[in-house]
């Protein structure tokens, strides 16, 4: 009757955009993991966020702390603390106003309303938009019709500083006050003006606690910058456990809202290191799904590792 009930449940989630599990009673937890958007280090514990999806790449709720396996270096580790993390979150909007955006502007715009529409009240957002060079336009706000009406203003120009506006973006979201930090690039990916090189601004976002999310808006365009957008958008993203999502016209108001959904519904695993070192060296960190019986197999998404700190 149980596994009846529980795949009854993910049928009907088709009919939603947010897959639910019945969870069962059980005691509440010794210790409830303190919250926070990406992984955290103190001298005993790590917390790591995870997103989960099923087949349809919808948010999956619901699950319980035997869902899921922890490795770190492939070691596997004990969880010590589970929790869902819903708090309020900062976002960098991070929007290419490049030459090679031309007509994909529209685009762009819509998708940055429909993920505003879908935000809380307690949120903050700000602004980069770059193009030669990046620009905070918008400093931290509450009022995203402030950056939806100089969105609406904004014009395509000039070559791609993306890696330089990632890292004006991360040097601005130090500012927030928030635990949960993320950041959402609308971009076609091609950069051909970035003063900072790829593998400097990967190694700040290794060492960050910002989630980054890119929507990746492609077509039209010839160059080799532009061909290689998708690789560079995904490597970027994945590195802090989240990903690219290929938009289109069509696609675009459900995308926004499965990345302000995930975004905003993530397990925390909290475990300590069975060798805990302060080496300074990045340690790699691997989550492995066990979906209850009945459900298809489950994919996750989260930070693939962290430096540890140095004594």
């Amino acid at each position: 009757m149980k596994v009846r009930a529980i795949l009854a449940l993910w049928l009907a989630g088709g009919l939603f955009g947010q897959v639910k599990i019945e969870q069962r009673p059980r005691p509440a937890p010794k210790q409830e993991a303190p919250r926070g958007a990406n992984i955290r280090v103190d001298t005993t514990l790590i917390l790591v966020p995870v997103a989960v999806n099923d087949p349809l790449n919808r948010p999956v709720s619901g699950l319980e702390q035997e869902n899921f396996r922890l490795f770190e270096d492939k070691i596997e580790q004990k969880i010590r603390t589970f929790a869902m993390d819903d708090e309020p979150v900062a976002v960098g909007l991070v929007f290419d106003t490049s030459g090679s955006m031309g007509d994909k502007l529209s685009r762009s715009r819509m998708a940055a309303k429909e993920f505003f529409h879908i935000s809380n009240p307690e949120d903050e957002f700000f602004l980069v938009e770059f193009d030669n060079s990046p620009r905070l336009v918008v400093p931290l706000t509450a009022d995203t019709g402030t950056i939806e009406g100089h969105l609406a203003f904004s014009r395509s120009k000039g070559s791609t500083a993306l890696l330089d506006a990632i890292y004006l973006a991360l040097h601005e979201m130090k500012h927030s006050k928030k635990n949960k930090k993320a950041l959402l690039i609308i971009s076609d990916g091609g950069d051909n003006h970035s003063r900072y090189s790829e593998k400097e601004v990967t190694n700040l976002v290794r060492e960050s606690d910002v989630l980054i999310y890119s929507i990746g808006v492609f077509g039209g365009g010839g160059s080799p910058e532009e061909f290689g957008g998708p690789a560079l958008l995904t490597k970027v993203s994945e590195q802090t456990g989240g990903r690219l999502f290929e938009a289109n016209a069509v696609e675009l108001p459900d995308i926004a809202k499965k990345i302000g959904i995930e975004l905003r519904n993530r397990y925390i695993l909290g475990y300590s290191p069975q060798a805990q070192v302060r080496d300074g060296k990045y340690h790699r960190i691997e989550v492995k799904m066990v979906p209850p019986r009945g459900l298809p197999k489950l994919s996750a998404h989260w930070r693939l590792g962290y430096n540890a700190p140095v004594e």
